[in-house]
């Protein structure tokens, strides 16, 4: 598992050094998508009230800047195992005092919510089962470090099959919905009306 995350900063550190912060520098195609992935992920949160969010995967920590034009009071974690992704995003956010960046795979401590856009959907030269692993790794993961719900994001396996890529990993929502409703929630929604090639659960606790 290791060797695989190290594979996977290394692809995204090659992205961040290449295209800035910006959607390409976290492998997105562009800003309109990202904003519509983070109001998916998002609707996870309680507007109104303070909350703790935790952003795993946070590259240049674009959702700090969503949560700032949409939410009035909360604290927020960024960690990604790319430390040249969290250089930056400490650079660029050094004014924002109820917010840090980490480098790391986990959270440092638990927060009410925490949320992962796209870190299971590059999977480079890892086979099926192996990301697999790595997703459902993770997912527990969330769910230990949440105490009031957690949200994700993934490609989907019912994405056109001549656009479908190798490197990438698409998943099955269905199952995915399963496994989380079976093991961490009654509470569970999917999400998969969005018009992007990607769905989001949303588990609440």
């Amino acid at each position: 598992m290791d060797n695989l995350l190290a594979q996977v900063s290394s692809y995204y550190t090659e992205k961040i050094e290449r295209f800035g912060a910006q959607p390409l520098g976290v492998d997105w195609n562009g800003f309109d998508g990202q904003v519509l992935r983070f109001a998916q992920l998002c609707k996870l949160l309680l507007p109104g009230s303070h909350f703790s969010v935790t952003d795993v995967g946070c590259g240049y920590g674009a959702l700090l800047d969503f949560l700032l034009d949409n939410f009035d009071a909360f604290d927020y974690v960024g960690i990604d195992i790319s430390e040249a992704m969290v250089d930056t995003a400490t650079k660029m956010r050094e004014q924002h005092s109820r917010s840090k960046f980490i480098v790391g795979a986990e959270p440092p401590h638990p927060t009410d919510y925490v949320v992962a856009s796209g870190i299971f959907n590059v999977k480079l030269g890892a086979d099926t089962d192996m990301w697999r692993a790595y997703i459902e790794s993770t997912l527990e993961v969330m769910n230990r470090f949440s105490t009031r719900g957690f949200a994700f994001n993934c490609l989907t396996g019912y994405s056109d099959a001549h656009k479908m890529r190798a490197d990438l990993h698409y998943a099955d929502p269905c199952e995915l919905f399963d496994m989380c409703k079976r093991r961490y929630s009654r509470n569970v929604a999917l999400l998969h009306d969005y018009d992007l090639y990607e769905f989001t659960i949303l588990v609440r606790k």
